[in-house]
This record gives C-alpha cells, sequence and structure tokens, in this order.
C-alpha cells in the first residue's frame, strides 16, 4: 500500500474484484479517500448483474469515496466525464453514452458499477480497456481499447490520470453544483436530439433523446410528453441488438 495522487492506493497482481478489495478498505478506513486496483482481475462484476471481463494489460479500479446517497445519481456524471475527459486528452474523440459508458470510435471502452461500502463509503468501480476489449458475441454493445484507436498508454499512467481529472471534476461538482457537470456531459453525449430505444426492466420505450435532468435521469421525448427513465440500456438507429 502506498499513495498515489494523495489518494491511499492498494495494487495486487491478481484480485477477484477490485470494489471487494475496496469494501474491504472502507471496513477500516486507511485514508479519507483510497483506490485498489488489480494487474489481474477475474471475478469482475458489471451493471445489472453483468460480468466485467477482465483481459491483461487494462486497468482494473475501485475507488473509495464518502458521498451522499441522495447524490448517487449525479456522482456517476462526475465519474463518467472524467473518464470521458482523460481520454479526449489523449486525442480520442470521445462520446458518452447514458447512464454511463464511454465510447471510442463507436465502441464501449469502459464499464462503472458504484456499489455501497461500509462507514458511509461509496465505491466506484471502473475498468478501462487499455490494450484490449473482449469479442464475444453475446456482449450487448461492441467494445474496444485505447490501444485499437491508436491511443498507447500504462495502465498506472491511466490512473493518475484518471485520479487527477476525476478530484477536479469532483471538486467542482461539489463547490458549483450539477449544472457544469451536466452541461459538459450534454457536450459529450451521444445521441442527443435523435431517436432512441431503451430497454429497461419493464418493457421497451422509443422517443427522442432529449437530454438529463439535474438527477441524472434521461429525458425521453415522446410527442408531447417528456418521460423520464431511472435505468435501462440505450440503443441508438446503427444498433443491431438489443
Amino acid at each position: 500500500m502506498t499513495a498515489i495522487n494523495g489518494w491511499y492506493w492498494q495494487d495486487k497482481e491478481e484480485t477477484g474484484s477490485t470494489n471487494d478489495d475496496a469494501k474491504i478498505l472502507s471496513a477500516c478506513p486507511p485514508a479519507e479517500k483510497f483506490v485498489a486496483t488489480a494487474v489481474r482481475q477475474n471475478a469482475g462484476r458489471g451493471r445489472r448483474g453483468r460480468s466485467w471481463i477482465g483481459l491483461d494489460g487494462n486497468l482494473f479500479m475501485s475507488l473509495g469515496v464518502k458521498e451522499e446517497l441522495k447524490d448517487l445519481g449525479q456522482l456517476v456524471f462526475v465519474v463518467s466525464l472524467s473518464l470521458a475527459d482523460v481520454i479526449a486528452g489523449l486525442g480520442a474523440e470521445v462520446k458518452i453514452k447514458w447512464p454511463n459508458d464511454v465510447l471510442v470510435g463507436g465502441g464501449k471502452i469502459s464499464g462503472i458499477l458504484m456499489e455501497n461500502g461500509e462507514n458511509g463509503y461509496i465505491i466506484i468501480g471502473i475498468g478501462v480497456n487499455i490494450t484490449d476489449a473482449p469479442r464475444l458475441s453475446t456482449l450487448l454493445y461492441r467494445s474496444a481499447s485505447l490501444k485499437e484507436n491508436g491511443i498507447e498508454i500504462d495502465r498506472l499512467d491511466f490512473l493518475r490520470m484518471y485520479l487527477k481529472k476525476f478530484d477536479e471534476n469532483r471538486n467542482i461538482w461539489h463547490k458549483d453544483g450539477f449544472e457544469n457537470i451536466r452541461r459538459r456531459w450534454l457536450q459529450m453525449a451521444k445521441g442527443q436530439g435523435e431517436d432512441i430505444r431503451v430497454v429497461t426492466e419493464k418493457g421497451e420505450e422509443c422517443g427522442v433523446f432529449a437530454g438529463v435532468d439535474n438527477n441524472g435521469l434521461l429525458l425521453l421525448q415522446k410527442g408531447d410528453i417528456v418521460q423520464k427513465i431511472y435505468a435501462g440500456d440505450v440503443f441508438y438507429k446503427e444498433d443491431k441488438q438489443g
């Protein structure tokens, strides 16, 4: 264990899930904020009960921060915007797909899963495809890696850049509120003003992507009605799956 960019840092050669490692740290917090990483992860979790496939050379990290549960809808936008900011700074054209998927070259470059820790901590699990991406027909969306999009970077260099950018955006959020984060997120959002399809646990909704509200809920324009979507998978006209 050591420090990195002001964060207490635990890095393992191999682990099941960095989220589980971070939860253990939260039971007896080593610092106000901490991050758990691993060279290899073999039991990663994704959103909505899915698995996250960990390939060698990629980044697996879980941040531990204290935030109010009522603010989690906004926090996830701070997390994904920070990822998009870092990747855009490396020279890639980046889009964000609601609620938190970061896309490069049309492929999903990262996954985010937030879970409750102990002592009021929120665990933010993030996987970033640095050198490789899974190629499985069962994946809901096409995946991509930074390397295949012309970006060569070490996982720890990316980690340092991400922690710095996350701290910057989190401070902006705490100081100025959500509007700055929401506005910048929407500037990178894929499909705003376009027809989309949203698959939820209750069924399927179609309409125009009209943005997000102050809680991060998707606004779906259906004629004169604006419907708020709490959770779901977004598909665009060019998507064949779903």
